[in-house]
């Protein structure tokens, strides 16, 4: 049975758990460490300690260190509801200033919203879990097909990306959509009681918000530890996080508006600065990899084909690595599909693949 927490906050490029169990039960025992540089939305630490592995973990991405890390710490239920009931408590609408511009007048009932803001101030996700648990079932909640669930705070969107301003402005407009009142605090309860209604270990985990190519000082208390890397990269001028979630961004702090600017461990349009931020990243992990530790990555990019990125993929792991490694098998191909995403903004994706590849250290 699916873990219901594995669902809490979609977004587009993840790898589904699936993929990572494979790795597991092929690669590693229970207690192994297992690591993912790029952790994402959490499907490798969540599915790791499901199947009793410790896990560690990066990401650069204020939505993916939320969301993973309310994955890697999971707070009991009582807690999660007390500190519910002591933010509406204390909850007073008015005080904090409300984005300019239309889209939030349009995305959001005035009375939601305002409920939304206040959480904003409020949440220290950063620093405490139990904070970060509820704010990561925010994240999950804050846009989507509202048309279809009530637990969605926002007029009609799709879950796994936050669509532009003006864009969406528009399309509500021409829509004659307006968004209706969502009671924030009792969906909070609702949504954090189907997510923790199977138990989930906890303090066998770690996810840190920082670079992947800092993970070793990072977790230097794991030197050696890792039996298993499962990660999938950004993948080449695919898809890019701040823009993509622009919106879930704001909600933690980011601005109120998209910003175009890349991370260094986000999107990347030139092959030659991809390999090479990719080789930091093996870099930056290798003294966390025991002596025969397994490396199994999940890539696609819309400008590579798998030629490319096997000839790619090999150099960067042999300019990043002082060890010798061998492909274990053959990549394995598939397509990447989104019918979520082309359904509102049609053609957005096109045909492209991702690919498998599994390499051992020795």
């Amino acid at each position: 049975m699916r873990h219901p927490l594995h669902s809490m906050c979609p977004y587009f490029a993840m790898f589904p758990e699936e993929y990572v169990a494979r790795q597991l039960l092929a690669f590693t025992r229970p207690g192994d460490l297992v690591l993912d540089p790029f952790c994402g939305r959490g499907t490798t630490i969540l599915e790791s300690t499901l199947h009793s592995r410790r896990a560690i973990g990066t990401d650069v991405n204020l939505v993916a260190a939320c969301v993973s890390g309310a994955k890697a710490e999971v707070p009991a239920l009582d807690e999660v509801l007390a500190r519910i009931d002591h933010l509406e408590t204390h909850f007073v609408a008015g005080g904090l200033s409300v984005p300019d511009g239309e889209f939030f007048e349009y995305c959001f009932h005035s009375e939601t919203l305002g409920e939304l803001l206040f959480l904003r101030a409020e949440l220290r996700w950063r620093e405490d879990p139990i904070d970060r648990f509820v704010a990561a079932v925010a994240l999950g909640a804050l846009h989507g097909e509202a048309h279809r669930s009530p637990n969605y705070f926002s007029n009609r969107m799709p879950r796994t990306i936050s669509t532009k301003p003006e864009y969406s402005v528009r399309w509500w407009k021409e829509r004659n959509l307006a968004p209706d009142r969502r009671r924030v605090f009792p969906i909070l309860r609702a949504l954090s009681r189907a997510r923790l209604s199977i138990l989930a270990p906890s303090g066998l985990a770690k996810v840190a918000l920082e670079d992947a190519r800092n993970c070793a000082e990072v977790f230097s208390e794991h030197e050696g530890e890792v039996r298993l890397m499962v990660t999938s990269p950004p993948y080449l001028d695919t898809t890019d996080y701040s823009e993509d979630q622009w919106l879930r961004i704001w909600f933690l702090g980011g601005p109120e508006r998209p910003k175009r600017k890349m991370s260094l461990d986000d999107r990347h349009t030139n092959k030659e600065n991809y390999w090479d931020f990719l080789s930091e990243v093996w870099a930056g992990t290798e003294r966390l990899l025991g002596s025969e530790a397994t490396i199994a990555i999940r890539i696609g990019g819309k400008k590579l084909d798998v030629d490319e990125i096997s000839n790619g993929l090999s150099m960067s792991l042999k300019k990043g690595l002082s060890r010798g490694f061998h492909l274990l098998d053959a990549p394995n191909t598939s397509e990447i599909k989104n019918g979520q995403l082309n359904s509102f903004r049609p053609g957005a994706l096109g045909k492209r693949h991702e690919h498998d590849f599994v390499f051992r250290l020795h």
